[in-house]
């Protein structure tokens, strides 16, 4: 049926071709996803910050936390969350007011032998 979505493993990189603590940017079916390394751990997020859209990929990762390059907004690439949601102040608590916190969408990670792969959904073309 149109506009099922099907969720789908796919390949997104290799077992040692990221650096320890670095990201990659994977845009795959229509979804931007960063793939970080922590340790030997593997894990993808949305790529677009929640909280105006900024690019997490051009961040910072620091040990499990990204950061956005352009309100500060920090999240754990673990599980999505919220760690800080602005860089504080006055104007951080008003936009608090009208953009309530959101974490980031993540996507499950599977290495099978040399190969990262990330679960997404696509919609279905029958």
């Amino acid at each position: 049926m149109a506009g099922d979505k099907q969720t789908q493993l796919v390949p997104i990189g290799k077992v040692g071709e990221i650096a320890e603590g670095a990201m990659k940017l994977v845009n795959i079916l229509g979804h931007s996803i960063i793939l970080a390394r922590v340790g030997d751990r593997y894990y993808a997020v949305a790529n677009n910050c929640t909280h105006r859209g900024g690019n997490l990929s051009q961040g910072t990762l620091q040990g499990t936390v990204v950061t956005c390059p352009w309100h500060h907004s920090q999240f754990d690439v673990r599980d999505g969350r919220v760690i800080r949601w602005l860089n504080g102040g006055l104007s951080a608590a008003i936009v608090g007011l009208f953009k309530p916190k959101q974490a980031l969408k993540k996507y499950p990670v599977n290495v099978d032998g040399d190969r990262i792969m990330v679960e997404v959904k696509s919609e279905s073309k029958q």
